[in-house]
């Protein structure tokens, strides 16, 4: 966070040529801002910000939160996401607060690849940034959304789940189309039975709940 109080300035030819000072948060005022999904976080105590000669205020704290976001699984596990992180602070009119941000989309996007894991399910795609007022009790405050977009990377389901599952009802229509007798059809039938019950059973703790549109692998 960047902010500007024109009451905290001085001249650093007076003071030994201190152009930065770092204090505790509380000794001056800072914007309260609030994030509209979130869940639950967990901050760091690195609670101190950087007073420079000008008024200007710098306010860098490492925080991990947890969002509420809508998912779309019904391409599972070729799927791609789309979640919001909102900053708003409602304790103050857009009139006597305006949020803004300081880098591009193309800048955060670049930043964000740097800060992220590269190696986990998701891959961070894109990153949008929407700045809007929201009107609430006749007044209006500023809000700005970052709108994430991520995409699954399937390789390990297409390996554990889906070429299995290839692999049985191909093994199904060659024993169901061969030259081999009724008895040893009906055993073969048995056995691919067993294991389609078994993938389901895999595939039940896999993927992911939803009651609206389940995903389309999951109705075979």
């Amino acid at each position: 966070q960047e902010w500007e109080n024109t009451f905290a300035t001085w001249n650093p030819q007076d003071f030994c040529n201190i152009t930065k000072v770092v204090l505790p948060t509380e000794t001056y005022w800072s914007p309260p801002v609030f994030i509209l999904e979130r869940v639950n976080g967990q901050g760091s105590n690195l609670e101190y910000v950087d007073v420079l000669h000008n008024g200007i205020f710098n306010f860098t704290q490492a925080f991990q939160v947890t969002l509420t976001c809508s998912l779309r699984i019904f391409k599972f596990p070729f799927d791609t996401q789309t979640c919001n992180l909102s900053i708003a602070s409602f304790l103050y009119p857009a009139t006597d607060l305006i949020i803004k941000t300081r880098r591009t989309p193309a800048e955060m996007l670049k930043a964000s690849h740097s800060y992220l894991l590269s190696d986990g399910e998701w891959k961070f795609t894109n990153l949008s940034i929407i700045e809007y007022l929201e009107g609430m009790d006749d007044e209006n405050f500023g809000v700005v959304t970052y709108v994430i977009s991520m995409e699954r990377r399937p390789t390990l389901y297409v390996l554990n789940l889906i070429l299995p599952t290839c692999a049985l009802y191909l093994l199904d229509m060659a024993v169901l189309f061969g030259p081999s007798s009724l008895e040893e059809k009906v055993s073969f039938q048995i056995a691919i039975i067993l294991g389609s019950s078994m993938l389901a059973v895999i595939l039940n703790d896999i993927l992911p709940t939803s009651s609206n549109k389940p995903p389309v692998i999951g109705n075979h």
